[in-house]
């Protein structure tokens, strides 16, 4: 594949995940506490709680940690299970009027999040190179906007607090963000879900 045209789908796949993984189910859980759907909200919560992984993937990008490919590249799967693996969650969905506006909008953004999430998977699948030789436009391509987002965050930090935002700081909090999800994630695979089976109870 061209450089060119690899650096512009990457760019693409930010700005979808922006919009699919980002905006919309933000608007989507603002709009659902409003409305007090609990359904939608617990479904929200969950994927939030998930989706997490994608800005820990983009502060140890910043630092160009190689583990970032990898968590980059599982973000995406993740969050697909997180939206459609809860049985009871799935039937009260089921059970909200499809003519509605807010149920109708979040029936809307699962399919759509899941199309999105399968193409992410496919096209990071292929920066996993980048984990032995982080070199070359392909790799670069995918820390550009991580380094952009770093820039922005730096100027706020410094703006906010006087303090010094850097790479090493930002892949740090990566690395302690990782270590709390993966104690998390174990800890509902190890002992809630061989409880509760597919029930998103307290997740």
């Amino acid at each position: 594949m061209p450089e060119i045209s690899h650096r512009i789908l990457v760019w693409l796949t930010y700005r979808l995940a922006a919009i699919f993984a980002v905006g919309l189910p933000l608007v989507i859980l603002i709009w659902a506490s409003i409305r007090k759907e609990t359904s939608i909200m617990r479904l929200l919560t969950i994927y939030w709680k998930i989706a997490s992984l994608m800005g820990i993937s983009m502060l140890l990008l910043t630092n160009e940690r190689p583990i970032g490919y990898i968590t980059f590249f599982i973000t995406p799967l993740l969050m697909i299970s997180s939206i459609w693996f809860w049985v009871d969650l799935n039937e009260e969905l089921a059970d909200l009027p499809p003519w509605r506006p807010l149920p109708f909008t979040v029936r809307i953004w699962r399919w759509a999040l899941s199309s999105f999430g399968l193409i992410f998977a496919t096209l990071s699948f292929n920066s996993l190179s980048c984990i032995n030789v982080n070199q070359g436009q392909n790799c670069i391509a995918w820390i550009e906007a991580p380094t952009l987002l770093h820039q922005t965050t730096e100027k706020i930090f410094a703006f906010l607090f006087g303090g010094i935002w850097n790479e090493s700081l930002a892949a740090f909090v990566g690395y302690v963000g990782l270590i709390i999800y993966i104690i998390g994630i174990l800890q509902w695979l190890l002992i809630r879900l061989p409880l509760h089976g597919r029930i998103a109870g307290e997740f």
